[in-house]
């Protein structure tokens, strides 16, 4: 989240494995890439600063130029430009998991998906993936109904109006991707698996290991089940007709099928320069965008915390922080404030239900929650999937701004969010200054080590050793070799 909430910045997408645009036709390949075209150049170029906006700019250290240097490399191969230096490939400031490349020459990645990589072949081979959907003008085939049912629905549209302004119906869209993310399938398995095998034949041509998209794959389908794990939810993977990409752990075995068929398996990864690139990434939350450290947010700048419920997960986006789980949906943002605290509840609500839906929230009751004045309102509305509470709390905090919780839950069941809306307090000058970013450090593993022993170093309250074996691309029964690189996480 970052500084100023009332920017209108939209929300990143959650939970999500390579985020593109949403597409649900079966397409075919083109007998040929189209080249860059002038109309797609003017397309991208305005396009490249909201996206920058949108993913907390870019990240400005040693890894992009490496970045620039792989993307454009593995670009080239698609055949859309007759130079490597056609394309801007950006290394993103963001805590999510997501590449994309859209039209014109521009390459994404984020510096947390990068710091899920193990090697250079794998780096090559999600920027691969990403510029074979442009290349396959997937894109231009999109079928924009894409559908989204019940609660999904209602939370896209209701926590769509978080920030006030002309930013709310656009926001709800975003929101749709994130609170209502297993609600819509945006990508037909036909087209994932193109942009699949287009990336394994750039990698081939680039001299790369072609095995590389089936083992950041395999990275992927973990970072998936450990994201559920964290939140609760049974099963080791989303199921194929929830995911927003076809299930990665199925695409696994087929991308390791396609690299034995067209060959090259065995080649270029370049594993030690990649890991030692790595060292010193910032890994996981900006602190200038507030950080999340197990079930706690803090901001240190805002200068202010709360916690998520037990059995919830706190996710941390560009624009607002989300509260996911099983029994309702929360967000935390800002607005603009002049100091009228019923006026600022009422357009909440207004910016909740856009043109088309009144929300009768009643009188704004007000008390005080951790010494900061607050005011609050309640409406009950009808979904697909029955009768909803929506909710807002509002805080009024110091130098004349505000913040809110937005919820939406059953109408028929209490509201999950008591302990969240108690829990906002200021923090204390000490505490903010306490808040470290936390990065990625490179180590060797010595002859006493195991997996159990340096996973303990990761700076995590919890899943330690789970997220030291996917951060490093390992099975819980494999053994470390002295003398082997590995990455941890800790406190800068």
């Amino acid at each position: 989240m970052k500084k100023l909430l009332q920017t209108g910045a939209a929300l990143t997408l959650i939970f999500v494995l390579a985020a593109h645009d949403p597409l649900v036709a079966k397409s075919k390949a083109p007998v040929g890439p189209a080249m860059i075209s002038a109309k797609d150049k003017q397309v991208g170029a305005k396009a490249h600063p909201e996206i920058l906006a949108e993913f907390g700019g870019l990240y400005e250290a040693p890894q992009a130029a490496y970045v620039t240097r792989v993307g454009q490399k593995i670009a080239f191969q698609s055949g859309l430009a007759n130079s490597q230096s056609d394309f801007t490939v950006s290394l993103l400031n963001s805590s999510v998991n997501n590449a994309f490349a859209i039209p014109g020459g521009y390459v994404y990645v984020t510096r947390q998906l990068m710091g899920l990589m193990n090697n250079e072949a794998e780096l090559a081979s999600v920027l691969g993936h990403e510029v074979g959907h442009v290349a396959a003008q997937h894109s231009k085939k999109r079928n924009s109904r894409a559908t989204m049912g019940g609660l999904g629905a209602m939370a896209a549209t209701i926590l769509g109006g978080v920030l006030m302004g002309d930013e709310g119906a656009k926001l709800g869209q975003q929101v749709g991707g994130s609170i209502a993310q297993g609600w819509v399938l945006k990508f037909s398995r036909a087209q994932e698996y193109e942009a699949d095998d287009l990336g394994i034949g750039y990698l081939n041509k680039a001299g790369y290991d072609t095995l590389a998209s089936s083992t950041m794959l395999y990275s992927l389908a973990q970072q998936t089940s450990l994201d559920l794990r964290r939140a609760g939810k049974t099963g080791s993977t989303l199921p194929e007709w929830a995911s927003t990409h076809p299930d990665p752990a199925s695409r696994v075995v087929r991308a390791a099928q396609k690299a034995t068929t067209i060959g090259g398996k065995g080649r270029v990864q370049n594993r030690d320069a990649f890991i030692a690139t790595l060292d010193g990434m910032m890994y996981d939350d900006d602190p200038k965008q507030g950080v999340v450290d197990g079930q706690i947010f803090k901001h240190p700048d805002l200068k202010l915390t709360f916690s998520a419920p037990t059995g919830y997960v706190l996710n941390n986006g560009t624009a607002a922080v989300t509260v996911s789980g099983s029994g309702g949906q929360a967000q935390f943002s800002g607005g603009a404030y002049t100091g009228d605290m019923n006026a600022y509840v009422g357009n909440v609500f207004k910016a909740v239900g856009g043109t088309t839906t009144t929300l009768n929230f009643g009188s704004v009751s007000r008390t005080t929650i951790n010494g900061l004045p607050v005011g609050y309102a309640s409406a009950t509305t009808a979904t697909q999937s029955g009768q909803v509470t929506v909710t807002v709390y509002a805080y009024e905090f110091a130098n004349n701004s505000a913040f809110h919780i937005l919820s939406i839950s059953p109408a028929a069941s209490a509201s999950p969010f008591t302990s969240l809306v108690q829990s906002v307090r200021r923090l204390t000058a000490d505490e903010a200054a306490a808040i470290r970013p936390r990065k990625i450090d490179v180590i060797t593993v010595r002859s006493n080590d195991t997996l159990k022993s340096v996973s303990e170093r990761m700076a995590y309250s919890d899943f330690k050793l789970e997220r030291f074996l996917v951060l490093n691309g390992l099975k819980a029964n494999d053994v470390l070799k002295s003398g082997q690189k590995v990455k941890i996480v800790i406190y800068g």
